[in-house]
Order: structure tokens, then C-alpha cells, then sequence
């Protein structure tokens, strides 16, 4: 049976190894590559602007999610599979939601067209506290694809 979406603890069975980060939401989990569901992190090339000057915002998200990976092995629990075939999971580092992390702490926003309003409340928080992206001027990353920057 699924874990309920976005919460706290690791699934029993899933998806685990060495991971590397592709970018602020995607990563490769022990050879697979894995789209983290319900969020929407900044493009790697994507900049954002604050205090009247650029800064980039797709990159720092990226490394945000490789230091709070800090080298750990991450498990994931499918969700779903998207037109490329890769994995849409919900991941773990050790007891750490990477998905509700990311969110909660600015470096991605939630991706209701896909994951429904699984991680509102991580992205209010980020919202209030004005954390990564939420500190700044900024296209969403969707919109930021289609060529809006």
C-alpha cells in the first residue's frame, strides 16, 4: 500500500541507492532517473532577481538538494511515470522528505497540475519566511520553459 503523499516517514519498499542530483528536482537514484513528484524547482540555467541584480536561483536549488542529500543513500516510492518514462516518486534521504524539503525551504514550488495541493503547506511556509526563491522576483519554472523570462 502507498504511504499517504507528502508524509514524514520512508517508504518500507521502493527505489534506493546512491543518488546524484541532475537538478533541483531530478535525480539519478542507482542508475534510474527520477523526477521528484508534486514539485517544481527553477531550471538549472534559470536566474531570478533580487535587489535589483540577477542571481542564480536554478543552480542554488540544485545545490541545495545535493547538501540536504549529504551524501545518503535516497529511497523512493514511485508515484507515477511521466511521457519520458522516468519515475515520479516521493524520495528519502534517511528520514528527510526531499520533495517536502525543497518546497518548504524555498528551492522549488508546488507543482499542483501534477501533484494537487500535496505540498501547499510547505510552500506557505517558504512563502512567509520569503526562503530561496520566495526572496525574490521570479518566473515560474513551467512558465520559465515556454520561454517566459
Amino acid at each position: 500500500m502507498l504511504q499517504e503523499l507528502g508524509s514524514g516517514q520512508p517508504p518500507a519498499t521502493g527505489q534506493a541507492g546512491n543518488a546524484k542530483v541532475i537538478d533541483g528536482d531530478t535525480l539519478d537514484v542507482a542508475g534510474s532517473r527520477v523526477r521528484l513528484f508534486g514539485i517544481d524547482a527553477p531550471e538549472a540555467a534559470q536566474s531570478c532577481r533580487r535587489g535589483g541584480r540577477n542571481w542564480a536561483c536554478g543552480a542554488e536549488a540544485e545545490e541545495a538538494l545535493v547538501s540536504v542529500i549529504a551524501g545518503r543513500q535516497v529511497r523512493c516510492e514511485e508515484q507515477d511515470r511521466d511521457r519520458y518514462e522516468r519515475s515520479i516518486a516521493i524520495c528519502w534521504a534517511g528520514a528527510e522528505n526531499l520533495n517536502a524539503w525543497m518546497v518548504e525551504n524555498g528551492w522549488a514550488v508546488a507543482y499542483r497540475q501534477y501533484g494537487g495541493r500535496t505540498y501547499d503547506p510547505e510552500e506557505v511556509v517558504a512563502r512567509v519566511a520569503q526562503r530561496g526563491v520566495w526572496s525574490s522576483e521570479f518566473v515560474m519554472p513551467w512558465d520559465w520553459r515556454k520561454g517566459e523570462r
